[in-house]
């Protein structure tokens, strides 16, 4: 069965060496954790995921969720203690802010931790990772009142959160919902109506689960202008915070799933519920998305950890089975055949997931570290850039990072052969766990839409401006570096790519709108190349450096780090001139066919 290690190492390899992180330490809460305490952080969580979360991974795989005949939900054997350590710890709380419960950590060293415990055991992490993004909501458009009310007993843990969004016929067209909320003359509202797909909807690991509901107010205006969010307790909570009666909120059903079997994804039903509006009426979207947008990078995320664990667990593998010898002749004389390992294809498959791993830890941490910056700095340049880079990074790290990590547990699978395909190895568990990333939290072409349609026209293109513009001086600084040559060329190449795409939709988009729809998925996998060659180039250089510092310690590490990244650029990069002519060629053949003809 697999095993996981988190990779501590890489990650503050990043962090202090080709970040800065603590170059940061005039932000608040980041004084609080500086890089020892950071690194301490890191220690503390590898052994929660490695020893605690991830023996308990292929349990919920096997076991599922019950729903029970009184409409509870029985969650896999172990889950309810290994949730409990994980909220004695204080991890649900890592980011959130001191005066409800939390330790007002960074979102950056949030995010390095969950990488290790998702990777672990994705299923059960998704039962605090929906609380924490319905606390970010709350945090932002909840009263006071509202916010002394749910938030200290969710950030403890004590009760969870959920998001509730799509109905049966209703998915990414969120103005087709038809869940209503009638006032209920008392400050509240009745919530009616039915939702599916929805994580940690009901279960046995908290007292309490608050729902946050989109639903429509009678009266209110048709389409997504008319949605109000709404505050929905499982269970009443007086203006004590004492539990009292169950609410009129049940789960129907579980879904049969294709994986992420260990966490309960329910049919919600609400027969009249007590609810409370959080934030404005007919606001719900505006609220809502911060909860999402939160949830889309922790989904990118999510795709990642999925790729690193198929990773690790196809590199023992490949180092473990004979089969066959080396090409260039026999490596393990003394035994009957070499590892598989020592075979070019084998070792395609293990250095190309490797490369996607490492560049998108880098891409994932550099975004949470601005996003930090966005909400933190009381510099109001800065300020504006880092929020630009979120909003335009936060749809590539979703969509690509989503991508390549469902495609990469199968590369990985593809190592073990017959034995990938076989319950027996544990292969076939990420790959059906990675598969959902790519679909929940707006599918991969709706993320690339967003990025085409929204975030490239955004402020009169700022933010891909100033892409562009960092991508370019990066390229230029190191261009007489004879070291740093094959990278750069190669990003600057893909550098060029991007911006003709770019061109091609200012000219060929307006006009035609089909035109930037057949493009954006192309395009979103085009920038997602470049900003993943972006961070190889830093983390080459990074390398380069410390080794003619005199980083003999970390001599084969530093190697390894500049060996992948040449892969990259080699094997990888190349992609952006493919993607570059599909979207040059248009929708015209695309849209041509008639639907009858399909």
């Amino acid at each position: 069965m697999p095993t996981y290690r988190a990779p501590v190492r890489d990650t503050l390899f990043v962090l202090n060496d080709v970040l800065g992180y603590g170059n940061h330490d005039n932000l608040p809460g980041f004084a609080d954790a500086s890089p020892d305490v950071v690194e301490a952080i890191l220690a503390e969580g590898a052994k929660l995921a490695e020893n605690i979360m991830q023996p308990l991974n292929r349990v919920g795989d096997m076991e599922g969720c019950v729903r029970n005949d009184d409409g509870s939900v029985t969650t896999p054997k172990g889950f309810d203690d290994a949730y409990r350590q994980y909220c004695e710890g204080g991890w649900l709380g890592l980011a959130t802010p001191a005066e409800f419960g939390g330790q007002g950590l960074p979102y950056t060293v949030h995010s390095a931790v969950s990488e290790y415990l998702v990777s672990a055991n994705m299923a059960l992490m998704m039962y605090p990772g929906l609380t924490q993004g319905a606390v970010a909501a709350i945090l932002a458009h909840g009263s006071d009142e509202q916010k002394k009310k749910w938030l200290p007993k969710m950030v403890e843990g004590t009760w969870t959160g959920t998001m509730n969004l799509t109905e049966p016929h209703c998915g990414t067209d969120l103005g087709l919902l038809t869940t209503k909320a009638a006032p209920d003359g008392k400050g509240g509202y009745r919530i009616s109506g039915q939702k599916i797909f929805i994580s940690a909807g009901e279960h046995d690991l908290s007292e309490n689960i608050i729902h946050l509901v989109l639903a429509r107010i009678e009266g209110a205006p048709v389409g997504v202008k008319g949605i109000s969010l709404f505050v929905v307790p499982k269970v009443m909570v007086d203006d004590e915070g004492k539990l009292g009666e169950r609410n009129a909120v049940s789960c129907g059903a579980i879904e049969e799933k294709m994986g992420i079997h260990g966490n309960a994804t329910c049919v919600m039903n609400y027969d009249e519920a007590t609810g409370y509006l959080l934030g404005e009426e007919n606001g719900g979207l505006k609220a809502m998305f911060t909860m999402m947008n939160e949830a889309r990078l922790g989904v990118g995320l999510q795709g990642h950890a999925m790729g690193e664990a198929a990773y690790q667990a196809a590199v023992d593998y490949a180092r473990e089975r004979l089969q066959g010898r080396a090409l260039s002749g026999p490596k393990a004389p003394d035994k009957k055949a070499d590892p598989i390992i020592v075979h070019p294809d084998i070792r395609r498959n293990l250095m190309t997931i490797r490369a996607f791993n490492e560049g998108g830890r880098a891409l994932i941490l550099w975004t949470a570290l601005k996003s930090d910056i966005a909400h933190l700095s009381d510099d109001a340049k800065e300020k504006e850039a880092a929020s630009d880079h979120l909003a335009l990074m936060t749809p590539v790290i979703k969509g690509v990072l989503t991508d390549k990590g469902f495609d990469h547990a199968v590369m990985a699978q593809q190592v073990f052969g017959g034995h990938g395909y076989v319950e027996e190895h544990g292969m076939s568990q990420f790959v059906r766990d990675a598969r959902i990333a790519m679909i929940y939290e707006g599918a991969n072409g709706i993320q690339a839409l967003d990025l085409v349609g929204r975030k490239l026209p955004q402020n009169g293109g700022r933010a891909v401006q100033a892409f562009f513009k960092e991508v370019g001086e990066f390229c230029e600084a190191h261009r007489s570096d004879e070291a740093m040559a094959p990278l750069t060329k190669a990003l600057k190449k893909g550098l060029n790519d991007l911006q003709a795409a770019s061109l091609w939709l200012m000219q060929n988009a307006m006009q035609k709108p089909d035109n930037a729809g057949a493009a954006s998925y192309d395009y979103m996998h085009l920038m997602g190349l470049v900003a993943l060659g972006l961070m190889w180039g830093r983390m080459v250089k990074t390398a380069q450096d410390r080794l003619a510092e005199g980083g003999d310690a970390d001599k084969a590490f530093l190697e390894a780090k500049i060996m992948t990244g040449r892969y990259f650029m080699e094997r990888v990069m190349p992609g952006t001139a493919a993607h570059l002519a599909r979207i040059s060629s248009g929708s015209d053949t695309m849209m041509a066919m008639p639907e009858d003809a399909f």
